[in-house]
């Protein structure tokens, strides 16, 4: 398995994994996945076999603001270089290379570079499912947040806090 950046020429297949991880109210469209490339191709950490199909990634902005919002979905111009927390906008891994461990890979990846760059930590928001997977990677519930209704699910904020 290989770990990298994403390019632009990734995007029909994030596109295709999104849709396949996410039901269509929750996932990214491919518009807004061509705008987080363009301004943050960085920030997407993803995960390839040897032939070089990606397999699992995680992408999400840079900022200053210590919370998720449903607006840094859409809006990559929010994006900043310099911001101390890492926003995670989704972890996708393709189901059938589910429970063996890459999501959880793609996780350290994304921890490790955050923390190395020096930021205060990562934020995502995830599913009640999902609390005690991101608890094992060191994340804690800061409960459910009003600030992202994506789906009309409730989503539960979680930190790592660096």
């Amino acid at each position: 398995m290989l770990i990298r950046t994403a390019r632009a020429d990734d995007l029909d297949e994030i596109a295709a994994i999104e849709a396949e991880c996410f039901p269509p109210e929750q996932a990214a469209p491919k518009e807004s996945i061509r705008k987080r490339l363009a301004v943050f191709p960085d920030r997407f950490i993803l995960l390839c076999d040897d032939s070089g199909k990606i397999v699992s990634f995680a992408d999400g902005m840079l900022t200053d603001e210590p919370d998720l919002t449903d607006e840094m979905y859409s809006s990559a111009d929010m994006h900043d270089p310099n911001g101390r927390w890492q926003m995670i906008f989704g972890l996708n891994t393709r189901p059938e290379y589910r429970r063996n461990g890459y999501a959880g890979t793609v996780m350290r990846e994304f921890t490790a570079k955050s923390c190395m760059e020096g930021r205060s930590g990562i934020v995502l928001t995830c599913k009640q499912q999902l609390i005690s997977f991101y608890e094992k990677l060191g994340f804690v519930s800061e409960g459910v947040t009003e600030k992202s209704v994506i789906g009309g699910q409730a989503w539960y904020q979680m930190r790592l806090a660096f």
